[in-house]
């Protein structure tokens, strides 16, 4: 069951990064209104709401992001997080040229690795690096501990990362100099590790609690930072009860760490957020405690956590939520990048989301109804109310479901998926199964009704993310294999494999894919047709 609801109150009140020079130009008016009609082609509005709409986005979209569109310039692409791109030269019929036209090593790391992110492409321009060459033309280093998954936004002149795991800040995108620097954690274990979106003049960020600590009373906020500044315009707590469910010496939850989807029609941001928890310990804060087993200190749906949320991008007024796991106890965040998928008008425009619980869910974009849900991958002993003292193995676990971000292309949502099983007990997480023993795959979902219409298993946990280039769908497994899959019937057309593990996301543009190989021998590293590395 969804719990859902309209909401007219409740706001309150890399490692290393790197970048080029001679980044901006204007765009055109004719670039301008082609990317928004792109961008918005799908929407239900009238003619003259959207002619509207455009007028009011053309000053609401960073002229990087309108110059570059035929690139990569947001981390999902496009606002609508599709990770598809029709302008590329890759294909199925020239896959097997891709080679390695340049790699740089990666210097920093964090408990995600060297590089769980989406590389921006800008021209001849890579946050981080000269997308010709891979020589790197200013960095930043802040010699910070760090958590992930990470990354940058790009706008009006400046780029936009989190120097440390409490706040964000602004650099020249010209020179690197710092801008501005703002702190808003005020928790020790809130932190941020999300890759930002830019619009409207705002930089949205999340933060999110780490609650594998024997502290309660930690929230994940939302928030929208005004770019110029780093002022905060709009805070939004993701625990919509603010005595913590009864108990806030114990539990914890909420927040966000994957990047929010803008309807450009409405102005509506979306985000999916994380899960909650109560207390910690030695077996983890997820399932309960000997006091409060099944997590009984936090009774109830727990909301706003698990949820995808609706809200006014200006104002931060939340319009409605849908919880998708109320009252989890298996850790199944519902953190991935929701998906604003076109729609032809036979069916409610709609907003898809996925996570940790291995199941993809799609709501109407306009009241959060949900139309359906399609499980991915394992499913065993995910839905139990009681979890048994003993223990018992449930799939997916703590390290499984939908791990990164979904796909969209004609009519069609990828998943990439893992298998993993973790051991819970009504007290506690007993424990996850190696690593290294964890399966995964990829599967392709009919944006209409929710069925499957392939699904390719794989042999090991498949982290890195799904995205579409014309014909072909590609992802990537934690030992650093590389697979690009017809994206009509799922049949394997060519698989590389990488010079380090990968838990990280690629960007397209033109001939090149850009893939972040952050495990072990971390690197980033250039595939482009007709190069002949290795």
């Amino acid at each position: 069951m969804t719990q859902r609801g309209r909401i007219r109150h409740g706001l309150l009140a890399l490692e290393a990064l790197v970048a080029t020079t001679g980044l901006l130009a204007c765009a055109t008016s004719g670039q301008t209104r082609d990317y928004i009609e792109r961008q918005a082609a799908s929407s239900s509005e009238t003619e003259a709401q959207l002619t509207l709409a455009k007028a009011a986005t053309e000053e609401s979209i960073p002229p990087e992001v309108l110059e570059y569109a035929k690139d990569w310039p947001l981390a999902g692409r496009d606002y609508a997080n599709t990770r598809w791109t029709q302008d590329s030269t890759i294909t199925s019929q020239n896959v097997s040229s891709l080679g390695v036209a340049w790699s740089l090593p990666i210097q920093g790391k964090s408990s995600w690795g060297g590089a769980a992110t989406t590389p921006l492409i800008m021209g001849d321009n890579v946050y981080s690096v000269d997308f010709k060459t891979g020589k790197v033309n200013w960095m930043q280093k802040f010699d910070k501990p760090w958590q992930g998954p990470n990354g940058v936004a790009v706008g009006w002149g400046k780029v936009f990362a989190s120097p440390d795991l409490y706040g964000f800040a602004a650099f020249d995108s010209k020179t690197g100099k710092e801008v501005w620097n703002s702190k808003l954690s005020g928790f020790e274990y809130v932190k941020f590790d999300i890759q930002p979106t830019v619009y409207d003049h705002m930089v949205f960020v999340a933060d999110a609690p780490h609650v594998t600590y024997d502290v309660g009373g930690m929230i994940g906020y939302l928030y929208a930072m005004d770019e110029k500044t780093g002022v905060v315009q709009w805070a939004f707590s993701t625990v919509a009860d603010p005595d913590m469910w009864g108990h806030p010496e114990l539990n914890s939850g909420g927040g966000a760490w994957q990047t929010p989807a803008i309807d450009l029609a409405t102005g509506m941001i979306f985000w999916g957020t994380a899960n909650p928890g109560n207390g910690s310990g030695p077996n983890g804060p997820y399932s309960g405690t000997k006091e409060f087993p099944n997590g009984s200190s936090r009774p109830g749906p727990n909301l706003y956590t698990n949820s995808m949320l609706a809200m006014d991008s200006r104002s931060g007024k939340l319009e409605w939520f849908a919880s998708a796991f109320p009252h989890d106890l298996y850790d199944h965040d519902f953190m991935n990048p929701p998906i604003l998928p076109p729609t032809d008008g036979a069916i409610p425009e709609m907003v898809i989301g996925s996570g940790k619980g291995g199941v993809v869910i799609a709501f109407d974009r306009q009241t959060g109804h949900e139309i359906w849900r399609a499980p991915v991958g394992k499913h065993q002993n995910d839905n139990l109310a009681q979890l048994p003292d003993k223990g018992i193995e449930v799939y997916p676990g703590v390290l499984g479901g939908v791990e990164t971000p979904m796909a969209y292309a004609d009519n069609l949502i990828y998943a990439a998926y893992d298998d993993l099983m973790t051991k819970y007990s009504s007290t506690g997480m007993i424990g996850p199964a190696p690593f290294n023993t964890g399966t995964g795959g990829i599967a392709a979902v009919d944006v209409n009704t929710g069925g499957i219409v392939w699904d390719q298993k794989l042999p090991a946990l498949t982290v890195g993310a799904a995205t579409v280039v014309n014909d072909l769908v590609f992802t990537a497994t934690y030992d650093g294999t590389i697979y690009a899959f017809d994206k009509n019937t799922g049949k394997q057309v060519w698989k590389y494999k990488a010079p380090a593990g990968i838990n990280g996301w690629p960007s397209v543009s033109g001939d090149t894919i850009l893939w972040p190989c952050g495990v072990g021998n971390a690197q980033l590293i250039a595939l482009r047709l007709g190069a002949s590395g290795k």
